[in-house]
Formats: structure tokens, C-alpha cells, sequence
């Protein structure tokens, strides 16, 4: 099996910093009869702490997606990893040999050694990573190539889809992706496969084996999938973490994507004009790597990154400006919020104000909040409540607002467009969404 070794590096940055940040401890205070989490929660920092974040708040994700059970599930999954591990990987030949040491994405050497000996002929070869810094492949409509339209647009086949990760129990994709199938007519089946880190073999191999022809990518697994992975999309390269995939029924060829970026873009009203404008971005993950690939593509000029730990910003603001050079990137502590008057657009890209997690708090004060200009919109890609106490706040004050509901929405369309080849209804899937929340 092979691996990018762009992303099987970042992957090992990801991990040591969250190794290295468990002993964090939250602190919270109190602004204008709304609570605000000053220093975040264990979950916040395991969100923030690193530039290499492949968690994102979206992509059919469960709610409540950043609890602590998550974090410790990523964390005693991946605890084994040690320099024997890492030695594995062979930068000659870009592959995982089976040398000392449990491999990080395998739960033991037999079940690696069944896997191997099972799809020995299945062209786990694994691609290279995507070296294209062109947004705009991510908006060129031409996602799907000729093989997987050929798999996947034939309408009276029956096709089966999955969404793996975990937790999963909150999860609205099977309401959502059901109602798109439905809209386009399609006879196909959506299900949940809660999946462990240490069984991620296990489910690709009975994906594979059982007809799917895609299946969708949640936490903890969105870059750890890539294993698997014969292609991997600019989108989902840019993003540094993988959320959709396409499954050839016959060569089982495996392609991953990203939908999250365009879900965010397309959340946006297409009259809102961002160009040359100043964006404020709350957070360093998964969620803000897809807001920052959005707004390059609507041409924003200045982006400040709020983050708990500056020094963990480092690579991040490295690769944004290597990636975006016309775009000015610096970084500043979210504590020490004060003045929001060159802001345009506000993102929250943290999991403060979720369901299940902080529900009652806000990623910024409210004085600081009411520094925004008249004219600003506050984004959160929360999307579980439907309005966090930031939407509240800011609606409070008259600003405009979006929220996740929409990006949630758009990701998953954009998903079943890769799959199908064709664009399944967007209200119909957000009814389905609402009904179930």
C-alpha cells in the first residue's frame, strides 16, 4: 500500500502536537449575560492546536463532532505511535513496509498481512499528492472523470453509500443523501459504518467487496483514509484532508475528494462582494483550511487567522502564504481580541458553540463582537444548533449572518455530483436536514 508522502508527513506533525497538548486546561469567563470560552476546551485545542488539523467541522459529520470521547477515541487509537513507526515509512519508494512496530492505521500485524494476501490485486498503489496550488480546480465543474460517470451514472442500478467515522450517532447524512438520491430518481441506499481508527482495514476492505460505489469521510479518518487511496483531488490536497470518495465497481479504483471548501463558497450569496475585502478567520483546523481555499477563489486580500497558541500557527501561515501568495496571512491570539474594524467577514472555525460540546459559549466577547463594521457578516459553520449563541449575538447587532446548514448542505450535494455525475436538489436535501436536527 502506498501514501502520499506529503500528506503521511503532515499527518505525523498532526499527531505529535496533539500528543504534546492533552495537558491543556480550559478556562471561562463571563461577557454581558453570554459565556464565552476564553481559553477553550480540551476539545477546542485538539481542534486549534495544529496547522496539520485534518478534522473539519462539516462534511455529514456527527454532532456533536468535537466532544471529549472524540478526542480521546483519536488520541488512545493513535497512542502507539513511536519512532519504529515512523521508520516504516520508506521515502524511496514512497510505500509502508511491514517493518518493527504497529503500523498507525492497522490494528495488528496479522490483520495488515490478511489484508495484504486478500487484495493482492487490487491496486492499492496510491497516488501522489496533488502539487497544483489552482484554486480554481476546485470550482471547474468537471469533478468526476470518465470512470466513475461510466460507474455511476446508470440510474437503474441499484448503488450503496456509506458515511464511516465516529462518533456517528448524530449524524444527518443518511437524511440528507437520501433525499438527494431521491430528487434524481436514483434507487440507491445511504448507511452509517461507526469505524474505529484500529478497524479502518476491516471497512475498506467490506466496501470494496460489497458493491459501494462511494462513501463519504468523518472524523478521525479524513487523512488516514488516504491510504487506501489510488487518487487524491486538488480539493481535497488543498485541504489536507479527505471527506468523499469514489469507488470503480470493477477495477475498484479508489479516488478521494474534499466538498467542504465549495460547500463554504457556495453557503455565500453570490452578491456579496469579497474581493480585495479583510477576513477574519476563529481557529487553525480542518474548517478554516476550507474557509481560507473558498474565500482565495472569491478573491479576498487580507486574512487574520485567531488562534489559542500562535507558535502552533507557524507551518500553518507558511503553507497559506506559500499556497496563496497574493493573499497577505498573520495570525493573532483569540484571547486578546479587541478591535474588529477591518474585519469583513468574522468565520467561526472552532467547535465552540456546538451542541454537546459548549452550546452556551461564544468564540469572541460581545463588546468585541460590536467592533465589526455595520456592514459585516458573521459565518459559522456550526451547524448543530441551528443558531449558536455567535448567529444570536450577531443578529442581536444587525449584522448579516451564515450559517452551517447551508455549507453542510452544499458539501453533500457537491459529494453526490462526484458520485452521480449529476446535481441533486438542494432544498429537498436542507428539508430532510431541518426535519431531523
Amino acid at each position: 500500500m502506498a501514501i502520499s508522502k506529503e500528506l503521511y508527513e503532515r499527518y505525523k506533525a498532526m499527531k505529535a502536537k496533539k500528543l504534546e497538548e492533552q495537558s491543556g486546561s480550559a478556562s471561562v469567563s463571563s461577557s454581558g449575560g453570554f459565556k464565552t470560552l476564553s481559553a477553550a476546551t480540551n476539545t477546542e485545542m485538539s481542534y486549534a492546536s495544529s496547522a496539520n488539523n485534518n478534522s473539519s467541522l462539516t462534511q455529514s459529520d456527527s454532532q456533536p463532532q468535537y466532544q471529549n470521547s472524540e478526542t480521546t477515541s483519536w488520541t488512545n487509537s493513535y497512542s502507539n505511535v513511536s519512532a519504529s513507526s515512523e521508520s516504516a515509512y520508506n521515502s524511496d519508494t514512497n510505500t509502508i513496509s511491514s517493518s518493527s512496530g504497529s503500523n498507525v492505521y492497522q490494528a495488528d500485524e496479522q490483520t495488515r498481512a490478511n489484508y495484504n494476501s486478500q487484495f493482492q490485486s487490487s491496486n492499492f498503489s496510491g497516488a501522489d499528492s496533488y502539487t497544483s496550488s489552482s484554486v480554481e480546480k476546485l470550482y471547474s465543474g468537471n469533478v468526476t472523470s470518465s470512470y466513475e460517470q461510466s460507474v455511476n451514472n446508470s440510474v437503474n442500478v441499484h448503488k450503496k453509500y456509506a458515511l464511516i467515522g465516529f462518533p456517528l450517532a448524530h449524524s444527518l447524512s443518511e437524511y440528507i443523501h437520501m433525499a438527494g438520491f431521491k430528487s434524481l430518481g436514483m434507487d440507491a441506499s445511504y448507511e452509517l459504518i461507526e469505524t474505529h481508527p484500529e478497524k479502518l482495514v476491516d471497512t475498506v476492505k467490506y466496501l470494496k467487496n460489497n458493491g459501494y460505489s462511494g462513501f463519504n469521510v468523518t472524523i478521525p479518518l479524513k487523512l488516514p483514509i488516504t491510504m487506501f487511496l489510488d487518487e487524491i483531488d486538488a480539493s481535497a490536497n488543498m485541504v489536507n484532508a479527505i471527506n468523499t470518495v469514489v469507488i470503480d465497481s470493477q477495477t475498484k479504483f479508489m479516488k478521494g475528494y474534499n466538498t467542504d471548501a465549495v460547500g463554504f463558497g457556495k453557503a455565500i450569496p453570490s452578491e456579496v462582494e469579497l474581493y480585495g475585502k479583510t477576513a477574519g478567520i476563529l481557529g487553525t483546523g480542518g474548517a478554516a483550511r476550507a474557509a481560507i481555499t473558498a474565500l482565495a477563489q472569491r478573491k479576498i486580500k487580507n486574512v487574520k487567522i485567531y488562534t489559542r497558541n500562535i507558535a502552533n500557527s507557524i507551518d500553518f501561515l507558511q503553507y497559506l502564504r506559500k499556497t496563496y501568495p497574493d493573499i497577505e496571512f498573520n495570525s493573532f491570539q483569540i484571547e486578546r481580541i479587541r478591535d474588529l474594524s477591518d474585519i469583513n467577514i468574522l468565520v467561526n472555525a472552532t467547535p465552540i458553540g456546538m451542541s454537546g460540546v459548549s452550546a452556551g459559549y461564544t468564540p469572541i466577547e460581545e463588546p468585541e463582537l460590536q467592533t465589526l463594521p455595520s456592514n459585516a457578516i458573521v459565518y459559522d459553520v456550526i451547524y448543530n444548533p441551528k443558531k449558536t449563541m455567535l448567529i444570536k449575538l450577531a443578529q442581536k447587532h444587525n449584522y448579516k449572518t451564515i450559517t452551517g446548514m447551508d455549507m453542510l448542505i452544499y458539501q453533500a450535494v457537491e459529494a453526490e455530483r462526484i458520485w452521480t455525475g449529476r446535481t441533486p436538489d438542494f432544498k429537498d436535501m436542507k428539508i430532510a436536514a431541518l426535519e431531523n436536527i
